[in-house]
């Protein structure tokens, strides 16, 4: 019998995505189903029969963590015949906003507020709905269902759901269940054999693209290797592939790394800082697209879920630039008229003050890192660090005033050579720090500074006498400029003659003149005359158990309907912001106000045996009060409209009194935005 038209076109069309599926399968895949939709706008669909149905049901998920992925949620309805509905997840962004308008009243029972809708049906075995999403993952691939974090569903719950899907959706033979957090990874282990089940790990493997800071920008398309960057410094004007992830970059209008990064290494902060375009792309540094770009100007935009780079003019890159060079900042200049050592409690005056206009009276005495420091004794038990002083801005200009060094610095910044060549710069720059460095410190400071050490450590006050002296300048953790990574600590004992403090205090001194702070103020047009070198005071951690940086919210949800904590840890002291290469932290989404606290591990330390984790459930959670207590405490000086959160700095050591092993928060200070930000 001779097939019809239409009947050859499927079958041709079969043909074709057998032959070319790796390329196509998204539309290829169920090649025996029809769309159910035509276009038109609707609440939810009972099926998805083709790559377009996804597209008009599908948004991007709350949880950007694994990049280049659509999501439709799923609601089934226990009480309707466990009747299952793809969500328009366009138009309604959370389960309650469809359930509440769609499947409330006419005959079904009533959905209640918000508050009871979460607390019910992400918790209760007797809940309504069952809850989820599929979604598909571009790089790897990958079709799979997916339950919240914190979801306690039960085995057969996800069973139920997972065949309906399977049923109803033209992907249905390719789906796999992804267990979003350990608890619900260890519910999985329970599904029946025949329901594939695939982690977070795997579906990492395929992926090559990885969004840091969404943003657009041009320059100069530029290839560096690490081993060059040491004597190489990058073009401000330029756009730069780098072979690996460097600690830190001076100023350059976009980064591309052939290596993934953490989301708050050093650069992907400074990418924030400066609004400009941040991505990892696998095998990047032998791209034949980027290579056949090199030495161009380009315009290179970071997406979501895709970048895009084209060649521009010069012309039409300098226009770029004169109409999106940052303003000027304004840094409040330093305040050198306040002296002495100052307890970490007197820091801010809370008593006079509100914390906002505290921090703003401290910030140009004590410098950003000892002002927010501050705060942190008012937050009782539930912060524990390490007791702290202040050496506040005015010891560092008697410094400069009483060697002379004043006068060189503001020669140095009418030089025209220094201004145009980065050689020079560089060079005079490392003479101003050997010069602040040699110069003798203030042997009364040095006398203060020895004293209170040594006798808080006979009070008792101090576990040792070996202490870390910190940066703290009035031009970092400030609106509009993080600061991170720009300076220099030092550690010092003084009883140690191998290790001086006059010798540690200078040398955080000079970091002030160091050629990536100098770049980071120039990009911003921040008087340099203008910025002084306060330190933080505390005992050093020599042998730290584990250590980590911590955001307290959830950078990879813009929307703000999925709060949580993003930590990234690493045992010992190893760098958490800048791995050896070959070397993994821990890092975890940790939504401590949800029931059961579920954490999320996106990556797990290589440092650690497989299964295991640098932090234990009791040390996560003691984690998890201090940064609720730091996050609660400066929202009404940061909260505001946006995204808001605090970057903090931990680790975990004994206590030298007891040999117990606690959390010390080290530093809390603003976070500059989203991760992925708009």
């Amino acid at each position: 019998m001779e097939l019809n038209i239409v009947t050859r076109l499927q079958t041709l069309v079969s043909i074709l995505c057998v032959a070319v599926s790796l390329l196509v399968l998204p539309a290829c895949k169920g090649e025996s189903w029809e769309c159910v939709l035509d276009g038109t706008e609707v609440p939810s669909s009972a099926q998805i029969g083709c790559w377009d149905d996804v597209l008009q049901l599908a948004s991007a998920p709350l949880d950007a963590s694994i990049p280049g992925a659509r999501s439709v949620k799923t609601v089934i309805d226990r009480v309707d015949d466990s009747k299952l509905h793809f969500q328009n997840s366009q138009q309604y962004a959370i389960h309650w906003e469809f359930a509440s308008q769609n499947l409330s009243g006419d005959g079904l029972p009533i959905v209640p507020a918000l508050g009871q809708f979460n607390a019910t049906e992400y918790y209760s075995p007797d809940r309504r709905f069952i809850l989820g999403a599929v979604t598909y993952y571009a790089e790897p691939d990958q079709w799979v269902y997916e339950i919240s974090p914190y979801d306690t569903a039960d085995a057969a719950m996800i069973e139920t759901a997972f065949r309906k899907i399977q049923e109803n959706a033209y992907f249905g033979e390719d789906l796999a269940f992804h267990p979003t957090s350990a608890s619900v990874e260890r519910v999985a282990a329970e599904l029946p054999e025949d329901i594939p089940v695939i982690t977070t790990k795997e579906l990492f493997k395929g992926i090559t693209y990885q969004p840091l800071n969404l943003a657009t920008s041009m320059g100069r398309l530029e290839f560096y290797t690490a081993f060059e960057l040491q004597t190489t410094p990058p073009g401000f004007r330029e756009i730069v592939v780098l072979d690996g992830v460097p600690n830190d970059i001076g100023v350059v209008m976009g980064i591309i790394t052939n290596a993934f990064q953490t989301p708050l290494s050093h650069i992907n902060v400074l990418s924030q800082n400066r609004g400009t375009p941040n991505m990892a792309l696998v095998g990047s540094f032998e791209n034949e697209e980027l290579r056949a770009l090199e030495g161009k100007w380009v315009e290179l935009t970071v997406g979501a879920n895709e970048y895009s780079i084209r060649e521009v003019t010069q012309a039409e890159a300098e226009t770029w630039w004169e109409e999106n060079k940052p303003e000027p900042l304004e840094v409040r200049p330093m305040n050198t008229e306040v002296s002495g050592l100052w307890d970490e409690g007197d820091i801010l005056d809370l008593e006079t003050y509100s914390l906002g206009d505290a921090l703003q009276e401290a910030l140009p005495v004590f410098g950003g890192k000892a002002s927010h420091y501050g705060a942190i004794p008012s937050m009782g038990d539930a912060v524990p660090h390490p007791i702290a002083f202040a050496v506040p801005v005015h010891y560092y200009d008697a410094h400069m005033e009483r060697h002379g060094l004043w006068p060189i610095a503001e020669a140095m910044l009418q030089d025209e050579g220094f201004r145009g060549d980065p050689a020079i710069r560089a060079q005079k720059l490392g003479e101003l720090r050997d010069m602040i460095e040699e110069a003798e410190v203030d042997p009364e400071l040095v006398r203060l500074v020895s004293e209170k050490i040594n006798t808080g450590y006979e009070e008792g006050l101090y576990p040792q006498t070996r202490f870390r002296f910190r940066s703290s300048t009035n031009a970092e953790d400030v609106s509009g400029f993080n600061g991170a990574g720009l300076y220099t600590s030092k550690s010092g004992d003084p009883n140690d003659a191998d290790d001086p403090v006059a010798e540690a205090i200078a040398t955080v001194w000079a970091s002030l003149w160091s050629d990536r702070a100098f770049a980071e103020r120039e990009y911003y047009s921040i008087d340099h005359l203008k910025i002084g070198m306060a330190l933080l005071c505390h005992r050093s951690f020599p042998d730290e158990l584990a250590n980590g940086v911590a955001i307290t919210n959830n950078i990879y949800d813009s929307s703000g309907l999925d709060p949580a904590f993003y930590i990234n840890v690493q045992k010992g002291e190893q760098s958490v912001v800048f791995p050896a290469p070959g070397v993994s932290t821990d890092q975890i989404i940790y939504y401590f106000d949800r029931p059961n606290q579920p954490a999320v591990y996106i990556q797990h330390s290589s440092l650690v045996p497989e299964g295991e984790t640098v932090l234990s459930d009791d040390q996560l959670y003691e984690l998890g009060v201090a940064l609720d207590a730091v996050h609660k405490t400066f929202m009404p000086v940061y909260g505001g409209d946006g995204f808001y959160g605090m970057d903090t700095e931990f680790k975990f050591d004994k206590d030298p009194l007891t040999d117990e092993v606690h959390v010390y928060l080290k530093q809390a200070r603003p976070y500059p935005g989203w991760a992925a930000s708009e």
